[in-house]
């Protein structure tokens, strides 16, 4: 009986392996090329709808005086939204909106939830999903952090000024002025109207770590921001 050559009996020769690893290749590619911008968007939508969420989170907490807020300027929920609206085009008093886990049976002396850092725990039972808005300079936002639920944004706020056959258009950043005669006011009894227009534009943070917001990484890339992922017209109320 004539027995097989042995070369027929070996694996694969190293040509044939190098064919599979570029057939292999390719394939991956074409793979990439074609799902990776949906993956993209899909990343994309998910960050807008949870800006979204924080929309309403931002309105209202903007006209929200808690406890430790009120200085010579702010006496009310009105003047906080004009001073904070202002003060949201500087780094150190930037604006940040965001959700953390609250334990529900603690409270802060601001009254907002005390951060729960454990990551275990039943959402609504062990913990609640809380939306926040906090400056910069708030030594409350380090401690929610620690507790942080999703993406943190950054929101520039510009006053939205409306004229006759323009409709309404952005004003200058840092500053808010009166609609009808353009007087600049620095505080909010020196603005007469019963409401400020605004526009914000939300930024998704790069990263969602405490050192990167109270070391110098945030400040030194302030000005960097170029384009918001997400805009929203709002509107406060006196």
């Amino acid at each position: 009986m004539t027995r097989p050559h042995p070369a027929r009996l070996s694996g694969f020769t190293l040509l044939e392996t190098v064919i599979a690893i570029g057939v292999l290749a390719v394939l991956l590619t074409a793979f990439m090329y074609a799902f990776g911008p949906a993956m993209s968007g899909i990343r994309h939508s998910i960050n807008i709808q949870e800006a979204d969420r924080l929309a309403s989170t931002l309105e209202s907490e903007l006209t929200t005086l808690r406890s430790g807020q009120q200085t010579a300027a702010i006496k009310t929920g009105f003047d906080k939204s004009f001073q904070w609206i202002i003060q949201a085009n500087e780094p150190a008093t930037a604006l940040f909106v965001y959700q953390y886990r609250g334990n529900p049976s603690q409270r802060r002396a601001d009254g907002s939830l005390q951060p729960v850092s454990a990551t275990s725990g039943v959402a609504g039972k062990d913990y609640l999903v809380v939306p926040m808005l906090r400056q910069l300079s708030d030594p409350l936002l380090a401690q929610d952090l620690n507790a942080l639920q999703g993406v943190v944004f950054y929101v520039k706020c510009t006053q939205l000024i409306y004229s006759k056959g323009q409709g309404l258009s952005p004003g200058t950043a840092g500053s808010i002025s009166d609609p009808q005669d353009g007087t600049l006011a620095s505080k909010g009894d020196d603005y007469k109207q019963a409401v400020i227009a605004f526009a914000a534009d939300f930024y998704s943070m790069p990263a969602n770590n405490q050192a990167y917001f109270t070391g110098s990484s945030f400040k030194n890339n302030f000005k960097t921001h170029k384009k918001p992922l997400f805009t929203r017209n709002l509107a406060v109320r006196r």
